[in-house]
């Protein structure tokens, strides 16, 4: 058997085929290899430096460079063919990305937007008052060329403008609009009485009948020039047409601090407020007081430069005087009522001068109807209401007489009383007992004889005033000079002369007349008192003191 070697493979023997006991020496053949240089004594073997890690990532990235050249070539080539798609799709149309003050036009034509900007715009919402509320531009003298509006917005991306902020972002186009500032202005005007807030003065409220104090509040006031201003340059340049922002001044109160007059108020309401209501026909009084806690209600603050805090306390009239409606409809009968007017008046102005205590209000009387009874005539009936008859005569349209059951209208019994009352005095006299008694604050002050008119010419019963001084009054039909003469009133409506007080008349140039009739009816119809007497009633009682004839 035999073995095909490579020739340089040594040849190994085969142990079995060797006689026992002997061995043969094969011959080694010779191999042959390249010989090292042989190292130096003691110096290990260099091995070779290792690859920088630098120079494989350069390797690398140069596939990402050509990877992301290549995304960048696509996404380019994908956005060339998308630009060129939308602007064949919006070729007849306005680009996506275009409006006009908020409205968007994309993929509109010219006319459609025209259409739209005409219905979309129709208000503009005004901000900065104390609401917002819409308004018609027209009525700002504001007017939108809507057509010229819709051409620049279809030319926005194509002539002018980036075309890529036209169909990817967004673009804003400027309205073209013209704007009257004559009809702006005189429209601000008008709107700056509806949101003007005025300032609030540091006053006073109150609680239970106790003063406290309110804080002042800061107003506000339409700027109208910055207004028109602003809302003109913001119409024009369409950052935002459909609103306009008020240009508000704020306004600081005049009066801060209230402290002062919420002392003066609790002052006042340290009292009851107490109004005397007088009846002048009858001489009578009563009053109507109220706590605090009711009538502070009625009180007031409003500014008056008079004073050295700048405010003022006052009663609020409308108050006052539903009050004293609802007082006269719970006492007073259907023949009396209140002279209201003056009563409001006289209230309010105590409570100003801090004396809630001197209200008044007086009663007036009112027509009366009387059912003629049997016996009676037009004179007896007058005597009995205190009126001269002719009065009620010309009141019954000049009746000569009565009949039994005729109604006939009676004046008011206090229909003399023309002059301001004066309720802290009084005169009455009395025909029955020809006395004069005179009253100051509800005490007799003087009492003394006198003399009324003769049957003839009789001094007639009522409720009068007096209503002239003179110092030495003439009367024609009788010859007379009358000293100390006060009218009290007419006996003949319309009349020239007037009954009233004098002292002794003289005639003729001195002749002294009735010195010694005091006690009786003697004169014409007046009222004689002694010179002494006369003199004093003279100084004391001025006009409109109320003069009560009793039968």
């Amino acid at each position: 058997m035999y073995n095909n070697l490579p020739s340089n493979q040594p040849t190994m023997p085969n142990p079995a085929l060797q006689p026992h006991g002997k061995t043969t020496k094969v011959a080694q053949p010779t191999v042959r290899h390249p010989s090292p240089v042989p190292p130096r004594p003691n110096q290990p073997r260099k091995s070779h430096p290792p690859i920088p890690s630098s120079i494989k990532k350069k390797k690398d990235n140069r596939w990402l460079w050509v990877m992301l050249i290549g995304f960048v070539g696509t996404v380019i080539s994908i956005m060339g063919v998308l630009f060129l798609g939308i602007m064949m799709v919006y070729s007849n149309g306005i680009l996506p990305g275009v409006s006009v003050s908020g409205i968007s036009l994309g993929g509109l034509s010219e006319q459609e937007a025209v259409t739209l900007l005409n219905s979309e715009w129709d208000t503009i919402v005004l901000r900065g008052g104390i609401r917002p509320w819409a308004v018609d531009p027209a009525t700002l003298g504001i007017t939108m060329d809507a057509r010229a509006t819709a051409k620049r917005a279809h030319a926005l991306g194509r002539s002018s403008g980036n075309p890529l902020n036209a169909i990817f972002g967004h673009l804003a186009v400027s309205p073209i609009v013209t704007i009257n500032n004559d009809v702006a202005i005189a429209e601000f005007q008008r709107i700056a009485e509806q949101v003007n807030i005025p300032p609030t003065d540091a006053g006073v409220g109150f609680e239970n009948g106790k003063a406290v104090a309110t804080p002042p509040q800061n107003g506000f006031s339409l700027d109208v020039n910055a207004t028109v201003q602003q809302f003109t340059q913001s119409i024009q340049s369409g950052t935002n047409l459909g609103e306009i922002q008020l240009m508000m001044v704020e306004i600081a109160p005049a009066i801060s601090d209230s402290s002062a007059i919420v002392a003066q108020a609790q002052a006042l309401l340290s009292n009851p407020l107490d109004i005397k209501v007088f009846d002048p026909v009858t001489g009578d009084a009563i009053y109507w007081s109220l706590m605090p806690s009711d009538w502070s209600q009625w009180l007031t603050v409003t500014a008056d430069s008079n004073s050295a805090i700048g405010l003022a306390l006052n009663a609020n009239p409308d108050a006052v005087r539903t009050f004293l409606e609802q007082q006269a409809n719970t006492v007073l009968d259907s023949t009396r009522k209140l002279d209201l007017d003056a009563g409001v008046q006289s209230i309010v102005n105590a409570i100003q001068r801090g004396d809630p205590t001197q209200g008044f209000v007086q009663v007036k009387h009112q027509e009366r109807i009387h059912t003629v009874q049997p016996g009676e005539s037009i004179t007896s009936i007058a005597w009995d209401y205190g009126i001269p008859y002719l009065y009620i005569q010309n009141l019954n349209d000049g009746i000569g007489g009565v009949s039994v059951g005729q109604q006939i209208k009676i004046p008011p019994a206090d229909i003399f009383l023309t002059e301001t009352v004066n309720p802290n005095k009084r005169v009455i006299v009395s025909i029955s007992n020809q006395t004069v008694k005179v009253y100051e604050n509800n005490q007799l002050k003087w009492d003394w004889i006198g003399s009324t008119g003769i049957p003839d010419s009789p001094t007639w019963t009522g409720v009068y005033q007096i209503l002239s001084h003179v110092d030495n009054a003439y009367a024609a039909n009788w010859d007379l000079y009358m000293p100390n003469f006060m009218g009290v009133y007419q006996p003949v409506p319309g009349a020239d002369f007037t009954n009233g007080f004098h002292g002794f008349p003289t005639r003729g140039g001195g002749q002294l007349l009735w010195e010694n009739n005091l006690g009786s009816k003697v004169t014409y119809g007046c009222i004689l008192l002694s010179n002494t007497n006369i003199q004093q009633l003279y100084d004391w009682a001025e006009d409109g003191v109320v003069v009560e004839i009793q039968a």
